[in-house]
């Protein structure tokens, strides 16, 4: 029987057993434990991530110990090293050389390939290069894309300016007066034009799609270095909160659809913050669930 090895075998328990049905011996890895096709086949293995530098002896291990002639990866996110890996792995690669591979990856790259061997293809631009007069509707797709996330459908040429640019809605300026343990603890909003302008710069032009803490200092002649990005809430969260950055409400309107416009300066500077502890007490149920402790202090049994 020819062994098979699955790589990524996630859920594709439809392709191991049709091997199966078809007289290989099969083998499964994933690097998840839960992963259901990993039980349907004859004999499974556990396996580093794709990008670690263990991953490929990790397979040609598995190649060796358990007699596999053919390698059939089952999702893309391991054809680049496995196709460069050919040679080391001692059995037959199902895919093709990496330079087609690498366009396949690359929604643009895949389309000069297609134009170069004739294969049609719809007029396709990087965003610089759409023309004025491109007819409407068109597809905004991410050129590495994955299970068709990242692809929007824009009606007119405002959808289409508005998927290609990212655009900051907000920037809200503040000092971090304290901090401790690396999340600041005491702060203010300040009304600085050319911090603003440093917030919509840095996400705009590195593409953060959601909340961002952009952390910089301002040198002595006046430029500033950006030290850190999270691209995340930040610990001050409550501060420009209370300012009126409007964040939350931004951010549903984007799941509902609506395509907001920037509200840059539309914040109340002047605002301090100043964090400190507090807590919640539970207390377990005969269930053995947490509920919130709000039971009154007991009266004393004398008086004091």
């Amino acid at each position: 029987m020819t062994g098979v090895l699955f790589t990524c075998a996630g859920q594709r328990v439809d392709i191991v057993t049709a091997f199966k049905r078809a007289g290989a011996r099969t083998l499964a890895a994933d690097v998840n434990q839960l992963a259901p096709a990993l039980y349907h086949a004859d004999a499974h293995a556990f396996v580093p991530r794709v990008d670690d530098p263990d991953y490929v002896a990790t397979l040609q291990t598995l190649v060796h110990e358990h007699d596999i002639s053919l390698v059939v990866p089952l999702t893309d996110l391991d054809h680049g090293v496995l196709s460069r890996a050919k040679d080391e792995l001692g059995a037959v690669v199902l895919l093709p050389r990496p330079e087609v591979v690498d366009a396949l990856a690359d929604k643009w790259l895949a389309h000069l390939l297609f134009v170069e061997h004739g294969i049609g293809s719809p007029d396709t631009w990087l965003p610089a290069d759409v023309p004025a007069d491109v007819e409407f509707p068109v597809l905004v797709k991410a050129r590495r894309g994955f299970g068709s996330r990242g692809i929007y459908r824009c009606a007119d040429r405002h959808e289409l300016e508005f998927f290609l640019e990212s655009r900051c809605l907000n920037a809200v300026p503040r000092t971090m007066i304290e901090s401790k343990g690396g999340e600041s603890i005491k702060g203010m909003t300040i009304a600085d034009a050319e911090l603003i302008e440093v917030g919509r710069l840095v996400s705009e032009t590195v593409g953060l799609v959601g909340p961002a803490n952009v952390q910089c200092f301002r040198e002595p002649d006046g430029t500033h270095r950006v030290t850190d990005i999270n691209p995340r809430f930040g610990g001050a969260f409550p501060l420009p909160t209370a300012a009126g950055s409007r964040y939350p409400e931004l951010a549903l309107a984007l799941a509902a659809g609506e395509r907001p416009e920037p509200r840059l300066g539309d914040f109340r500077a002047g605002l301090y913050m100043t964090r400190f502890f507090s807590e919640l007490v539970l207390s377990a149920g005969p269930d053995g669930t947490l509920e919130p402790f709000a039971e009154e202090l007991p009266e004393p049994l004398v008086e004091p």
